[in-house]
């Protein structure tokens, strides 16, 4: 219930039921969480119909439920209620307890008495004893067992707060307040001396305990005015009663009004129980509780904060600029508004709790801080990988560049740290430090190890296109300094890309060893290059032989081609193009890069290859050994061997097949030769002729025009001959020239005698030309003759040339 003034609950009712809900709604609309330490609570305990309630209504204004004495005297509180007083500061909270001693409860009345005076010393700042005026001084008095119900339920208390109990002596008689309190003061030590202690309070006085308050009322129902008054007065005492000096001004192990609900609850239940109440631990774990609910609300509304929302959406997709700021103020304020709210309670708790809620509140933000870290450092490696690139770019040297740059780096680095850093947490960002230092230093490797590797490669393809070409052709010469001279080519190639490559690595920085290893792998790769064009023409080696021979067999000293005209030594010729080719096999046998190097290779093949063929088989010893059977040369290690000796000989076994047709086809086209510039029979072929021929030789003589018809028929054969190719014809064979010839002779001759035909009318107009056309015709006919006898010249070659093919044909 609740008026204008005051609003009441029953906070615990007749069968010791808490009313938990009762008291939230009550501390909800009385605002009682928002007092912190400034509040009193005050009960009163004392006989049933005592008057407690009419005495807590007149002096704090409240509305609890007052006896009606027309219908008797009987129970009207029952278990505890408790209203806010009106008009006193600060809140004041008063709990009217049910009387003691009261005849309803019958033989439960002394286990609920104990507990609601434990609850009320327990929870209470100020204890009112309701009391009468004539119980002071008698041994069986009324207020006896409630004094001692008071003493023996406070040793329950293994440390009692300092209560207050302020003895209000009801219906005050003539007797002096001055003569009472004595009296009452010592009724009071007696009853403390008397109640058992535990053994730690044996010695304990009751000043430690209590502060003990004596006031005195006159009658309410007679004296009514006066009663007022006095009250009036009282109540002047609640004022600012926890302020030193005041009523409850040395009270001890006070609960924050926002635990309040929570601890009398808590208190009740222990005491319901039936359990000795330690306060201290009580009060810890009061705190413990409403911290810890302090907590948990206040990381639940900085989890929804909306500002927060933002903020850690935003840093998962991109750096945010004043992140640690901002951060640091959503977390500040967030811990201030829980010590606000929990400053009261258990400084231990308190402290306990905000450490957890600090640890909660930064686990939470941890993937956000690292995430803000995170986004630092890649921007850092993108922007230190553009700004490397460019100092190398405007030909900085590679390791000045590289320190230049990681040292702004790290200190953008550093830099942007402090702006993400979270003041609460102590989170190293060395970690992230050095991973961004081994990415700036992993990237530094990568573009070093490209750089060099690109630096390698443009020397080594300068010595490839330096060397190989010019090393072909010196092999191709293979000469007797040939290896001289490629030495001489690959030291001063190899100095030259040495002393390059040697200044170009100055701008790295690196130890001498792996310099010098560099250096040494770049000249290795120029001799590799040597070597690896030895062996590649090694394995052309015949095709080079045989283009030699080819050269120098079939070309004279002026590079002319040879015309075998049948004065030439064919077997000297051969001999030296093979010894050439001999030569140049030898040059290929093996590498000769090294100084000191001698071989005698070329005189070994000469012997086994040229010498042995020519001397006479059978003058040869059956025990001779061949030199050239062995996979190795003498003196030479396998790694410089391009051919071996076994190999030699049977190169040069098919280079002589091969050439030997050339040979064959010189030696026939010497023959040929000879035989077409020797057209006189035998001498003793002509003494038969003119022998035999004499009668018919005169015959001719005696008629002349035999001769002419003879010379018509040799001049008609001619032009057949000419005209049906029959040497061409009977190129491919007897059999196909007759087939060809049997279809063409007739077309032939036909075609002779049309053009005599017309050459006899052209000889008729010729006779008898026209004046005007006579010096056309003298011009015709010297055009005519010299026609002829470029004919005739071009006749003779082509004969002469078909001669020579006809030769050849007839080896292939």
């Amino acid at each position: 219930m609740a008026n204008n003034h005051c609003c009441s609950t029953q906070l615990i009712d007749g069968d010791g039921t808490f009313n938990v809900t009762g008291i939230e709604s009550f501390m909800k609309e009385v605002k009682f969480s928002e007092c912190g330490l400034s509040y009193a609570v005050v009960s009163i305990m004392g006989p049933q119909s005592s008057g407690k309630s009419t005495l807590l209504n007149n002096l704090f204004r409240t509305n609890f439920r007052e006896m009606d004495a027309f219908k008797g005297r009987s129970q009207t509180t029952k278990g505890i209620w408790m209203a806010r007083c009106t008009g006193i500061e600060p809140c004041t909270i008063v709990m009217d307890l049910e009387g003691t001693d009261g005849r309803e409860r019958g033989e439960d009345d002394t286990a609920f008495e104990k507990q609601s005076a434990l609850f009320a010393l327990a929870v209470s700042d100020i204890v009112l004893i309701n009391m009468w005026c004539h119980d002071i001084g008698r041994e069986q008095a009324a207020n006896k067992p409630l004094l001692k119900t008071v003493f023996q339920v406070m040793m329950r208390l293994f440390s009692p707060r300092k209560t207050t109990l302020l003895f209000v002596i009801r219906d005050k008689t003539r007797t002096p307040l001055e003569n009472l309190e004595p009296v009452l003061r010592e009724d009071i030590q007696k009853i403390w001396d008397s109640v058992p202690k535990p053994q730690a309070h044996k010695e304990t006085p009751l000043s430690e305990f209590f502060n003990v308050e004596v006031t005195a009322l006159s009658s309410y129902e007679e004296k009514e005015e006066q009663f007022k008054e006095q009250v009036a007065n009282l109540r002047q005492r609640f004022q600012h009663s926890i302020a030193p000096g005041g009523l409850a001004g040395d009270r001890r192990g006070v609960v924050p009004a926002s635990g309040f609900s929570f601890s009398a609850q808590q208190i009740w239940k222990v005491i319901k129980e039936n359990k000795d109440l330690d306060l201290p631990a009580h009060k810890v774990m009061v705190a413990t509780v409403r911290c810890e609910e302090i907590a948990n609300e206040k990381y639940a509304t900085f989890s929804a904060n909306e500002e927060w929302c933002q903020l850690e959406e935003a840093v998962q997709s991109g750096p945010v600029q004043g992140f640690g700021k901002k951060l640091n103020s959503l977390l500040g304020a967030c811990l201030s508004e829980y010590d606000l709210e929990a400053t009261y309670f258990d400084e231990g708790v308190r402290s306990a709790k905000q450490k957890q809620l600090q640890e909660k509140l930064l686990q939470l933000v941890q993937p956000s801080f690292l995430s803000a870290l995170g986004h630092i450092r890649s921007g850092i490696v993108d922007k230190f990988k553009d700004v490397f690139d460019k100092a190398l770019n405007r030909g900085e040297g590679f390791s000045l560049a590289a320190k230049n740059c990681i040292e702004s780096s790290m200190a953008q680095f550093d830099e942007a740290c402090a702006d993400v850093v979270i003041e609460l947490a102590d989170w190293d960002t060395s970690k992230v430090r050095e991973k961004l230092r081994r990415d700036i230093d992993a990237h530094v490797a990568s573009v070093r190890d490209a750089k060099l590797s690109e630096l390698t490669s443009s020397y080594e393809e300068k010595l490839k296109e330096a060397l190989s070409g010019p090393v072909e052709a010196l092999l191709d010469e293979a000469s007797g300094d040939t290896w001289s001279s490629i030495k001489k080519l690959l030291r001063r190639e190899t100095e030259s890309a040495v002393s390059g490559f040697s200044a170009a690595l100055a701008g790295f920085d690196m130890d001498e060893d792996t310099r010098q290893k560099m250096i040494s792998n770049i000249a290795d790769y120029a001799r590799g290059v040597v070597e690896g064009k030895a062996r590649d023409e090694a394995g052309r080696v015949l095709i080079r032989m045989k283009d030699r021979f080819t050269m120098l067999f079939s070309h004279d000293t002026d590079s002319m081609p040879r015309v075998w005209t049948g004065k030439e030594d064919i077997r000297t010729i051969t001999k030296t193009a093979r010894s050439a080719s001999l030569k140049l096999l030898s040059v290929m046998a093996v590498i000769r890069l090294d100084d000191g190097d001698t071989d005698n290779i070329e005189k070994t093949l000469a012997i086994a290859l040229i010498d042995s063929s020519s001397s006479n088989v059978t003058d040869r010893s059956i025990t001779t050994v061949d030199p050239l059977a062995s996979s190795t040369w003498e003196k030479v290690p396998s790694s410089k061997t391009l051919i071996t000796p076994v190999q030699c000989k049977s190169l040069w076994r098919q280079f002589k097949t091969e050439t030997e047709y050339s040979v064959s086809q010189a030696i026939s086209a010497q023959e040929a030769n000879k035989r077409n510039n020797n057209w006189l029979p035998p001498p003793w072929a002509i003494l038969a002729l003119i022998i035999l021929g004499f009668n018919e030789f005169m015959t001719l003589l005696r008629n002349p025009l035999y001769l002419l018809v003879i010379f018509i028929g040799y001049l008609l054969i001619k032009a057949l001959w000419v005209q049906l190719d029959i040497t061409g014809e009977f190129r491919h064979g007897a059999l196909p020239g007759l087939l060809s010839l049997s279809t063409k002779f007739v077309p032939t001759v036909m075609n002779l005698m049309k053009k005599l035909a017309d050459e006899g009318a052209d000889n008729n107009t010729r006779r008898n030309p026209p004046k005007g056309d006579y010096k056309a015709a003298n011009d015709g006919s010297a055009a005519s003759s010299s026609a002829s006898s470029n004919v005739s010249v071009l006749d003779n070659g082509t004969k002469h040339n078909r001669t020579e093919y006809s030769s050849s044909s007839k080896f292939e």
